[in-house]
């Protein structure tokens, strides 16, 4: 498959903005782990404050989300809009190192965390107007796999800085804190291509005041929910499974250090995900050209299931490790298919506003999943479970309740996908 120019340009973003979700899947864990441990949480406050940053950043940007992405349908609005939440990204990433405190480190988190979802919130909608509809699959796949791959270079250098850094006289400390500087500066530089080639063909043209205009659209939007149907179940759907998969890879890190695992061991089994998640999301790219694409999807939201009932019974390192490998390869068969699907299902001239509303169902921040992790952590605390003779964690039950999410998303995306192909056969 032969790509063009904006097409390779498009998922070199992919690529920007993976080291970032790396990092917040790995180091950052950590450094809080530490600034935690210097205000005296305890394990279960760690793992609790740590998902509600998660749910605060996403309560946010499913606030703007939907405002800003109709907002971007008008005329000249998307790449004004992608540039500064790119930068709000870039920005709190980079100086995330300078908190004083594991309050203020949230705060900063949260920030960049918002910028980076608000960014997926024009960058997805661009898929509509870089590819026709027959690469959708292909192109958002590769975006995926590339992203993955390309992610490990700066991670490795981050690892490497916060590993070896003694050698030269760099302690682990500095070293994470230089491993978020050199995130942001990748994610800037792997984005300069978008901005320069991407320019808006597609949009509505405003009568009046533009975020005026926007609220009313939005509010026909919610109108049409009963012609849309399939859009708006397909939307509920994904916000339940999709909240599962972000919630795993948000707390992966900072369930196995409540769990006491051996932290380069965690990182290093995360590293495994990224590389195995690389060939994996080429084949469901290549998957999608002979099957359905929502049979693919319902295979990997039952996988998942089962993902997140074994980590109930993770205790050892190895364990972790066989999680790791099990997460990377689905994570980016799942990730890219749904985005693709709902460019198939949408108007390309409304893409900002339906990715916008994509984005309120958990792209990139996990709220429900996040949420039920902490509640469930902090209200086990002290309790003893176990299950055939095998003693389980309360943080363990708490990740597994994950599994609910994925049940309720399978059903619901059944139901989306009936629909959308008894509309298609009229």
């Amino acid at each position: 498959m032969k790509l063009t120019k904006l097409e390779k340009s498009w998922i070199l973003y992919d690529v920007a903005n993976s080291a970032f979700v790396l990092l917040v899947a790995t180091l950052l864990p950590i450094y809080f782990d530490y600034l935690a441990s210097l205000g005296g949480l305890s394990q279960s406050d760690y793992l609790s404050y740590w998902g509600y940053a998660g749910s605060v950043a996403t309560i946010l940007v499913a606030i703007i989300g939907p405002i800003c992405g109709t907002l971007a349908d008008q005329r000249g609005f998307k790449k004004p809009l992608f540039l500064v939440s790119m930068l709000l990204g870039v920005i709190g990433c980079a100086v995330m190192g300078v908190a004083w405190g594991w309050l203020s480190f949230l705060v900063i988190f949260v920030i960049a965390k918002v910028g980076y979802s608000s960014s997926l919130v024009f960058y997805d909608s661009l898929l509509t107007e870089v590819t026709p509809p027959e690469k959708m699959d292909r192109v958002s796949t590769l975006g995926y796999a590339l992203g993955y791959i390309g992610s490990v270079i700066p991670f490795g250098v981050c690892l490497a800085v916060v590993l070896c850094g003694g050698a030269i006289g760099i302690d682990q400390i500095t070293g994470l804190v230089l491993s978020f500087l050199i995130t942001a500066v990748w994610w800037l530089v792997c984005s300069l291509p978008l901005l320069k080639n991407y320019r808006q063909g597609t949009y509505r043209t405003h009568v009046g005041n533009p975020v005026t205009a926007t609220f009313r659209q939005l509010g026909k939007t919610f109108k049409e929910a009963k012609q849309h149907k399939h859009i708006f179940v397909y939307l509920l759907a994904f916000f339940f499974f999709i909240d599962g998969v972000y919630t795993i890879i948000d707390m992966a890190t900072a369930y196995g250090k409540s769990l006491g695992l051996e932290t380069n061991g965690l990182l290093l089994a995360l590293l495994v995900t990224q590389i195995v998640a690389f060939p994996c999301s080429i084949a469901f790219g290549r998957f999608s050209a002979k099957y359905d694409t929502a049979l693919l999807i319902k295979i990997c939201i039952a996988c998942y299931t089962g993902i997140a009932i074994f980590a109930i019974f993770l205790a050892q390192q190895w364990q972790f490790w066989v999680l790791a490998v099990l997460v990377g390869m689905f994570q980016g068969g799942i990730q890219a298919l749904s985005r693709s699907y709902l460019g198939k299902i949408i108007p390309a001239e409304r893409s900002g506003e339906y990715y916008g509303l994509m984005d309120i169902c958990g792209k990139g921040a996990s709220f429900v999943g996040t949420t039920l992790v902490a509640v469930m952590s902090q209200v086990t605390e002290g309790m003893e479970f176990s299950l055939f003779g095998l003693p389980i964690a309360n943080t363990g039950v708490a990740v597994g309740s994950i599994a609910v999410l994925f049940v309720i998303g399978y059903i619901l995306f059944c139901k989306a996908d009936k629909l959308n192909k008894a509309r298609v056969s009229v």
